[in-house]
C-alpha cells in the first residue's frame, strides 16, 4: 500500500495529483467530441497554436492564461481566415498554422535568459510545481468546460454525426462548432501548467479513444474517457514518483498505453468469437 501512497505524501505531490485530475477530467469530456468527429489533427495543432501565447505571456510578465487564451483566438480566426478566403483544404491552413505558431512560441521565448527552462515548462508542463491558485483556476475552468458540455450536449452529439441533420433539425451547427472550440481552449489552457502545451494531447485524445474501443453510447464514452483520464494521472504519477522520470509525460503515455492494450485485447476476442460463430 505505500508505494502507492509515497508519492502523493507531501503537500506539492497532492497538488500535482489534484491539477492532473483537472486537466483529465477537461481533456476527456472535451476530446470526446474531437474522436467523434475526426478532428485530432485540429486538436494537436490547436494545442501547439497556444504556445506563442504562453510564450509572450512569460516574456511580458503578465498572467499565461490571458496569452494562451489570446493564441487560441488567433489560431480560431486565422483557420476560418483561411478556409473562406482560399480553396485550400481545411488540413493545409491547420498544418501551416501548427508549425508556424509552434515556431513563433519557441522564438518568443528564446529572448530570455532563462530560455531553456521557461520552453521545458510551456511545452512539457511542470506537473509538482502546480500551486494552489493554478488549482483554483483549474477548478473554475473545469466547472466552465463540463457544464457547457452538458448544455451543448444535443447540438454536439448532431454536430458530430450529421452536421447537416443538425442544420435541418434547427440545432445550429455553426454555434455549436465555435461553442466546441471555446471548450478545447478552455481544456487545454487549464491544463498546459500539469501536463504542458504538447502532451496534453496525450489526455486529449488518449482516454476518449481508448473508451471509444469498449463504449457504444456516448455518455458511457464520455464517463469511461474521464475514469481512464484519471486513472492515467494517477498511475502517472507513481510511476514517475518510483521510476524517476518526468510526471507530466509518464501521465501523458499512459492512456496511449493503455489504448493499444485495450485494442489488442478487442481484436483477440472479436477473432476468437469469430472462430466461435463459424464452428455453430
Amino acid at each position: 500500500m505505500e508505494w502507492f501512497l509515497d508519492p502523493f505524501a507531501l503537500g506539492f505531490q497532492q497538488r500535482a495529483l489534484a491539477g492532473g485530475i483537472l486537466a483529465g477530467l477537461m481533456t476527456a469530456v472535451v476530446g470526446t467530441w474531437l474522436v467523434l468527429r475526426g478532428m485530432s489533427f485540429f486538436g494537436d495543432a490547436f494545442v501547439h497554436g497556444i504556445v506563442p501565447g504562453i510564450a509572450a505571456a512569460v516574456v511580458f510578465d503578465i498572467n499565461p492564461l490571458l496569452g494562451a487564451a489570446a493564441a487560441a483566438l488567433v489560431m480560431v480566426l486565422a483557420i476560418e481566415l483561411v478556409n473562406r478566403q482560399t480553396v485550400l483544404s481545411e488540413d493545409t491552413s491547420i498544418g501551416l498554422l501548427f508549425v508556424g505558431m509552434l515556431a513563433l512560441g519557441v522564438i518568443i521565448i528564446s529572448r530570455l535568459d532563462s530560455y531553456s527552462g521557461s520552453l521545458t515548462t510551456i511545452l512539457f508542463g511542470d506537473a509538482l510545481g502546480v500551486t494552489t491558485q493554478d488549482l483554483i483556476t483549474q477548478g473554475i475552468l473545469a466547472v466552465v468546460v463540463i457544464s457547457s458540455t452538458s448544455l451543448f450536449y444535443r447540438p454536439l452529439l448532431a454536430l458530430s454525426f450529421n452536421a447537416d441533420k443538425a442544420q435541418l433539425w434547427g440545432l445550429n451547427p455553426g454555434r455549436a462548432h465555435i461553442a466546441l472550440l471555446i471548450l478545447i481552449a478552455a481544456a487545454v489552457i487549464g491544463s498546459f501548467q500539469s501536463v504542458g502545451t504538447l502532451l496534453v494531447f496525450g489526455l486529449l485524445v488518449g482516454p476518449p479513444a481508448t473508451a471509444a474501443l469498449v463504449s457504444r453510447t456516448v455518455p458511457r464514452m464520455m464517463f469511461t474517457a474521464a475514469f481512464i483520464a484519471v486513472f492515467s494521472v494517477w498511475i502517472g504519477l507513481t510511476l514517475s514518483y518510483h521510476l524517476n522520470t518526468a510526471g507530466s509525460a509518464t501521465m501523458a503515455i499512459v492512456p496511449v498505453v493503455l489504448f493499444f492494450i485495450v485494442l489488442t485485447v478487442t481484436r483477440l476476442r472479436a477473432v476468437r468469437n469469430k472462430k466461435v460463430a463459424a464452428r455453430v
